[in-house]
């Protein structure tokens, strides 16, 4: 045996070893886990094999845990946290623009426009992160354990369009406030639909576009129902996941310490995948050879103009940021202008 392949070998013993003795400190706890989505590639890609075997397998066994998307639970997302407030939920995760409604700070880190890709995404929520457990803990006990996103959300229309002018007169799928303001500031309409009404509500002509991840929106099949993407990212869709306090503090200090760490690992996994999956969501729906992640499609995938980059900043230091911040309350603005505020420089300010 070569002296690499001996080192190697050392080297993965030790790691076992390791492995073993912290799965011997941890005492046998099941868990019960909430997710997103269950149609969706974050969910089967990440969140149902972490928790299902990575969790098993690295702490040799100690910790098991079942997981339910909730939409399988006949839930739309909006309700998760309140559910968790309760007791009723655990472990949880759901789009924060869900719960936007109840309070505009969770607009705070997906603000039409703000994040042009996925690396800005990432700093913008992880500067916003310790606001968020900070109001989460206050209001709701719950505790703060990943922010990740979905591939970049765009417009997916079921006609032609080539540019933001285009939205005037049309109403579209929006899924939260901040959005629906942007579409609103170009002449569209927003309208509320829970995402597995999107497919009949386009095929239907209830709505001529709807925003959501490129690959989401291919994994959803809207592609059988659409025909071009405007290839804009006007947000990426965050979802928090989070655990109720009281259930956290009952957990051994070791298995806390232990799904922290695993945790925050899923965590950048998920944001690394983000970049790649809009691509593969635009190659998808485009039919490309490229495509590896979803179904191969035929839509028109239409480029984003400098021109209408600049209405994007535009509509959104004019209408979006202003609005937000008139409908946030206490030192809300303060919180963002201190922290994402300086991601991105810009000042939030209501009119």
């Amino acid at each position: 045996m070569s002296k690499l392949k001996m080192l190697a070998l050392a080297s993965a013993m030790v790691v076992g070893m390791a492995g073993a003795a912290v799965a011997q400190d941890m005492p046998k706890t099941p868990l019960k886990v909430v997710g997103a989505w269950g149609n969706l590639s974050q969910y089967k890609n990440f969140e149902q094999p972490f928790w299902t075997k990575e969790v098993l397998e690295k702490s040799g066994g100690a910790i098991t845990a079942e997981i339910t998307p909730f939409n399988e639970m006949g839930l739309k997302g909006a309700e998760i946290f309140r559910l968790m407030r309760l007791g009723v939920i655990d472990f949880g995760s759901t789009v924060l623009g869900y719960v936007a409604t109840d309070d505009a700070r969770n607009e705070a880190v997906d603000l039409a426009g703000l994040s042009p890709d996925a690396d800005i995404a990432r700093k913008v929520s992880d500067a916003y992160k310790p606001v968020y457990d900070k109001f989460y803990g206050e209001r709701f006990g719950i505790k703060v354990l990943g922010i990740w996103p979905y591939p970049a959300q765009v417009l997916f229309c079921n006609g032609e369009i080539k540019g933001l002018a285009d939205l005037k007169g049309k109403k579209v799928r929006t899924g939260n406030r901040t959005l629906a303001e942007f579409v609103e500031a170009f002449g569209g309409t927003g309208v509320t639909l829970a995402f597995n009404e999107v497919v009949p509500a386009l095929q239907n002509k209830v709505v001529d576009c709807a925003i959501t991840g490129t690959l989401s929106g291919n994994s959803a099949k809207w592609h059988e129902v659409s025909t071009h993407i405007y290839a804009l990212p006007l947000g990426w869709s965050h979802v928090m996941h989070a655990v109720n306090i009281k259930t956290w503090q009952k957990l051994d200090p070791k298995v806390r310490t232990f799904l922290e760490k695993e945790i925050a690992g899923l965590e950048d996994r998920i944001w690394k995948a983000a970049a790649e999956e809009t691509q593969q969501g635009y190659d998808c729906n485009a039919g490309k050879d490229t495509c590896t992640m979803g179904t191969k499609a035929s839509m028109t995938i239409v480029p984003v103009s400098d021109a209408d980059k600049a209405l994007l900043k535009k509509a959104m230091s004019e209408v979006v940021l202003p609005k937000w911040a008139a409908r946030c309350p206490g030192d809300c603005v303060q919180a963002w202008n201190d922290s994402i505020g300086k991601v991105v420089g810009l000042t939030a300010s209501a009119k």
